[in-house]
């Protein structure tokens, strides 16, 4: 009876919001926050003693579906450890032109070495600046962290440091568990 009046149903939310304030956010002067688990830019993490905790088992370039992550692993020696471990990431290289973002890697690496920040601004004019290498995706050193090559200080053995996420040396959950338990 009334389908004349269809038309002009459909323009409903149309005329709703046409007279609504629009919010501006000027954004090179005021950033937003971004939500706390946003997939930014990479990051590559240290242990608490300054060591690498990329192990160079390149299973975050096999996970990446865009193919943006190249790394070749190098091997430690007594004399120059970048890592606790048999290997370390020698070269690591993230393609910010192929990467998606999509966090495949980060769930792919055992050790938690990569992981992601909420660092958003990665747009630049360059190609060659879009391909990140290690120095740039390594996280900074801080307050009593000693640059690497430098023998382990958070124990004898690599087994010491994988422990650290389970209670040892400052882990998040407060649980003491010896490293007995875990061989």
């Amino acid at each position: 009876m009334l389908d004349w009046l269809n038309p002009v149903k459909g323009f409903g939310v149309t005329f709703h919001t046409m007279f609504k304030k629009v919010p501006t956010v000027e954004y090179p002067e005021v950033k937003r926050p971004t939500a706390p688990r946003f997939h930014g830019r990479h990051q590559l993490n240290r242990w608490a003693d300054g060591l690498e905790k990329c192990i160079g088992c390149e299973l975050c370039a096999w996970a990446c579906p865009a193919d943006a992550i190249y790394v070749e692993a190098g091997d430690n020696t007594d004399d120059d450890r970048y890592s606790p471990g048999e290997r370390y990431g020698r070269v690591y290289q993230i393609n910010y032109l192929r990467c998606i973002l999509c966090g495949l890697c980060v769930e792919a690496c055992p050790t938690r070495a990569l992981t992601m920040t909420n660092e958003y601004e990665l747009a630049d004019d360059s190609r060659q600046s879009l391909i990140w290498t290690k120095e740039q995706l390594l996280a900074p050193l801080k307050e009593g962290m000693e640059a690497p090559p430098h023998p382990m200080r958070l124990g004898e053995s690599d087994l010491d440091y994988y422990a650290t996420g389970r209670g040892q040396h400052g882990s998040q959950d407060g649980h003491h568990e010896s490293t007995e338990a875990v061989r």
